[in-house]
C-alpha cells in the first residue's frame, strides 16, 4: 500500500527518551524514518523557554513535534513556535494515560471529547501551514468499540486532521499505571485495519507492541504505515534494515561499532558546547544489547559517563570494552 507521506516507518515520541540527543543517534541507522519530539505541553511552549525546548538541528529531520494540551487557542500559538523552529509537522496526544496529563486535560482523556479535539486541529490549522496529526489509541476506558473509534475519526478528520497514529491498545485511565497502559490491554490490530477500510483516504499508522520488521512491512498491506517505540530505543541497531525495507534505498552494510563511530563527532561537538555526556550516552546502552561486551559496554557508561567533566575518552574506552 503506497502512502502519500513519509509516515510508511515512524519511530515514536517517547517521554524522556526521544529528546534531541537520542533522534540524532538513531538518525545514524535510518534516514527517512520519521521521528518526533517528546511531547511538549502546549503551556510550557507558550509560557516557558520555546527556544530550549524545540531546539534541534537539521540532521535529525525529517522530525515533527508532539503537542499534549486541550486549549485550542493556546495549542495554535504552540503550533506556530514549533513551525518558526522547523519542524514538519504537528502531532496531537490523544494517547498517553498518564495522570500528569490527566490532570492537564489532556492525552487520551480526550478520546472521550472529539469535539474539542477537532476544535484544536482546526484552531491550529488556522495558524500553520503544516501537518496536523493525531496520536491516539483504540479507545479509552469503557468506550472499547471501532463504532466508538470511527466516530471519533470521523469528527477529526473533518476538522482537517488526514493522518492518524493509532496505538492498538485501550487506555484504562482508572486502574492501571502509564507502564502497564503499554503492556496489559491486548493488542488490537484488526481494529485499526478496520479504521483504514472504514476511512481509505486517510492515512493511517499502526503502533503498539511492533518488534519485528518483516511483521511491520507485511502491514503496510492493510495501513500506511508503522510506528516502532521501545524496540528502537532499546535495540536500535535494528533501524539499520528500515530504509531498504520500507523505502526502497539501498543498504548500507555497517557494524555497530562503525555506527557508534559515526556518532563520536556529534558527542564531541556537544560536549565543547557543555552538554554533559550522559545526555547523549545514556541513549546508546542499547547498541550491543545480545552482543560479547555488551555488559561491560553499558557498566563503564553507567559508572563514569555522569562524572563531573566525563570526557569523550569515556565513550571511546566503553567502545573498547566490545571490540
Amino acid at each position: 500500500m503506497e502512502t502519500s507521506n513519509s509516515h510508511r516507518f515512524c519511530i515514536a515520541p517517547m517521554m524522556d527518551w526521544t529528546d534531541r540527543h537520542e533522534r540524532a543517534f538513531l538518525r545514524l541507522f535510518t534516514k527517512h524514518a520519521f521521528m518526533y519530539t517528546e511531547m511538549l505541553t502546549s503551556a510550557a511552549l507558550v509560557h516557558g523557554d520555546a527556544p530550549y525546548l524545540l531546539a534541534h538541528k537539521p540532521l535529525e529531520h525529517p522530525v515533527g513535534v508532539q503537542l499534549g494540551g486541550s486549549n485550542p487557542v493556546e495549542l495554535a500559538q504552540a503550533a506556530r513556535l514549533a513551525e518558526s523552529a522547523g519542524y514538519r509537522e504537528i502531532n496531537l496526544n490523544i494517547g498517553c494515560p498518564s495522570d500528569r496529563v490527566q490532570s492537564g486535560r489532556f492525552g487520551a482523556c480526550l478520546m472521550k471529547e472529539p469535539s474539542l479535539v477537532a476544535e484544536c486541529v482546526s484552531a491550529i490549522k488556522r495558524q500553520v501551514d503544516l501537518p496536523v496529526t493525531i496520536k491516539c489509541r483504540i479507545g479509552v476506558d469503557d468506550q472499547d468499540s471501532e463504532v466508538q473509534l470511527c466516530r471519533f475519526i470521523n469528527e477529526v478528520a473533518t476538522a482537517g486532521c488526514s493522518l492518524f497514529v493509532i496505538h492498538a491498545r485501550v487506555a484504562i485511565l482508572k486502574g492501571l499505571s502509564p507502564r502497564e497502559n503499554r503492556e496489559v490491554p491486548p493488542l488490537k490490530y484488526d481494529r485499526v485495519f478496520a479504521v483504514k477500510q472504514r476511512f481509505p483516504e486517510l492515512d493511517i499508522i499502526i503502533n503498539g507492541g511492533i518488534r519485528d520488521l518483516t511483521e511491520a512491512s507485511d502491514m503496510l498491506q492493510q495501513v500506511d504505515g508503522v510506528m516502532v517505540g521501545r524496540e528502537a530505543y532499546q535495540n536500535p541497531f535494528t533501524l539499520r534494515n528500515v530504509d531498504e525495507f520500507f523505502f526502497g534505498a539501498t543498504p548500507e552494510i555497517k557494524t555497530r561499532l562503525q555506527y557508534l563511530s559515526d556518532y563520536l563527532p556529534y558527542v564531541q561537538e556537544e560536549l565543547r558546547i557543555g552538554t554533559p555526556l550522559h545526555h547523549m550516552t545514556r541513549h546508546i546502552l542499547g547498541l550491543f544489547k545480545g552482543e560479547h561486551g555488551g555488559r561491560n559496554f553499558r557498566r563503564h557508561l553507567s559508572e563514569f559517563s555522569n562524572q563531573p567533566n566525563a570526557s569523550i575518552n569515556v565513550l571511546v574506552d566503553a567502545m573498547a570494552l566490545v571490540n
